[in-house]
């Protein structure tokens, strides 16, 4: 199994060590044909992108992508699930600017509102360590993603299971109908072997990614091939894998 493309990246712009040049050519160096810059959304808290920044990130990329022809580089954005009713961080004027959606759950976001802010914040962090609410906020948090990804034209759940509980296979089942890659993260180890089993039998698609944090990490699929392998994946399953 070969993967062609790494579609989750992060730089200076968000809380990645290295520029987005730095990363297109640790992605040249090992043969990579495509590269996405994926920083986090606005809100993230201390770590988000600033709005002001989605232009400049366009005409750098615009740029690298002239000096570099023998690699496409993709301007995304990891942005951040913010209300129960699926809102995303990226305003509708700023969609403009990218090429590739992403979308995930973090702890560390400004939530659109005060009651989502005490269910995706305040409920999940008690019951991630007391266990209480688990069945409510498994759906709650099922939920909201499905809305997002009906809502918005997103190519990729990130880390899915990671940080929240959800049903895998009610967000799988969604993911499917609206041709939304889940990811299989090879830093977090997120999709599980179990969660991915799951999800196969509803004939999503998935999708291996690094989750570079450093240029180094670029192109890290170690971890993520062999949670698909293990799981009975094959190309055909994987959108950025071939033979």
């Amino acid at each position: 199994m070969k993967i062609f493309a790494d579609y989750h990246t992060h730089t200076v712009y968000s809380h990645g060590k290295g520029t987005i040049e730095d990363n297109v050519k640790r992605a040249i160096e090992i043969g990579l044909e495509e590269i996405a810059i994926t920083d986090h959304g606005p809100a993230h808290v201390f770590y988000g992108m600033r709005k002001k920044d989605f232009k400049k990130m366009r005409d750098e990329i615009d740029r690298i992508n002239e000096k570099y022809p023998q690699i496409k580089v993709l301007m995304g954005v990891e942005s951040n699930l913010i209300s129960l009713e699926g809102d995303i961080d990226v305003p509708d004027e700023l969609l403009k600017y990218l090429d590739i959606l992403l979308m995930g759950y973090h702890m560390g976001i400004m939530s659109k509102d005060f009651r989502s802010g005490v269910y995706l914040i305040g409920k999940n962090i008690t019951t991630r360590y007391f266990n209480l609410f688990k069945q409510e906020m498994r759906e709650k948090n099922t939920e909201a993603m499905i809305k997002a990804i009906t809502k918005y034209k997103i190519d990729i759940i990130t880390h899915p299971g990671a940080k929240l509980d959800i049903d895998t296979q009610k967000l799988a089942r969604a993911a499917k109908e609206r041709g939304t890659a889940l990811e299989i993260n090879s830093s977090h180890g997120y999709m599980t072997v179990e969660y991915v089993k799951i999800a196969k039998k509803e004939e999503c698609k998935f999708v291996i990614n690094s989750d570079a944090h450093t240029p180094f990490k670029v192109g890290d699929f170690k971890r993520g091939i062999e949670i698909a392998k293990e799981a009975g994946l094959t190309e055909e399953d994987i959108i950025n894998a071939k033979r």
